[in-house]
């Protein structure tokens, strides 16, 4: 088998695998049938061809090699304690105007939060039951949220698409008090959307409007009705 990945990278991989905690030193020299020595001697080394003749790097290669045909990642995700995790998603000390009554203003679209919603799902060591209890937590009294009502709410399209959702409003809210606590700034399309909704998008019924016959409804990005001619 013809090996196709450098030395620095094989290098870089061993590190990773090494610190996701899946394998000590002691048990991955044991797998690929390379002495500690040999190890070392590679490890030390830099630059692309550097370590070519090294038992290590082909034995690594190897290695990583047979964990992507089996469909296992090659390297995996770095395990994170779950005590670890839950402090860094925990957001109960921050209190947004308006959650006592569960009447947060909301700045983003829904189609907004359901990109945000995709992308931490994506995230390692998270799970979609822990996401729907976390955004269950963000009404003034706790809320039980199903996978299927998640699973309504992603597959809308539309900037007001599912604004009446449980999943909506939990996750905006969610989303807001994480990128307080992370420190982060407001993002241009946040504040123009603060410009375009005085109190927020309107959650209590779905949108809707009489138009003529010639006409129909295009919303724009910030989710305001545009009359166009047909």
């Amino acid at each position: 088998m013809p090996i196709t990945d450098s030395c620095d990278i094989i290098r870089r991989k061993i590190n990773a695998f090494l610190n996701s905690g899946e394998m000590k030193v002691t048990e991955f020299l044991r797998e690929i049938g390379v002495n500690n020595n040999s190890y070392g001697r590679f490890m030390k080394l830099k630059g692309r061809y550097s370590g070519v003749d090294n038992q290590t790097y082909g034995a690594a290669f190897r290695f990583f090699q047979k964990r992507k045909a089996s469909g296992v990642d090659e390297v995996p995700k770095k395990k994170v304690k779950k005590e670890e995790m839950a402090k860094k998603v925990d957001v109960s000390d921050i209190q947004l105007e308006g959650e006592e009554n569960d009447s947060v203003h909301i700045y983003d679209t829904c189609d907004d939060v359901r990109r945000k919603i995709a992308a931490y799902l994506r995230e390692p060591n998270i799970t979609q039951a822990g996401f729907l209890r976390e955004i269950g937590k963000m009404f003034s009294e706790n809320k039980t949220i199903q996978s299927k009502q998640l699973k309504d709410f992603q597959v809308k399209k539309g900037p007001l698409a599912g604004n009446t959702s449980s999943v909506f409003y939990g996750s905006y809210v969610f989303f807001e008090k994480l990128r307080i606590k992370q420190k982060k700034p407001k993002s241009k399309k946040r504040v123009e959307m603060e410009g375009a909704w005085d109190s927020g998008i309107d959650r209590s019924r779905p949108q809707s409007y009489i138009v003529r016959k010639d006409e129909e409804i295009v919303l724009d990005q910030y989710g305001h009705p545009i009359i166009v001619r047909k």
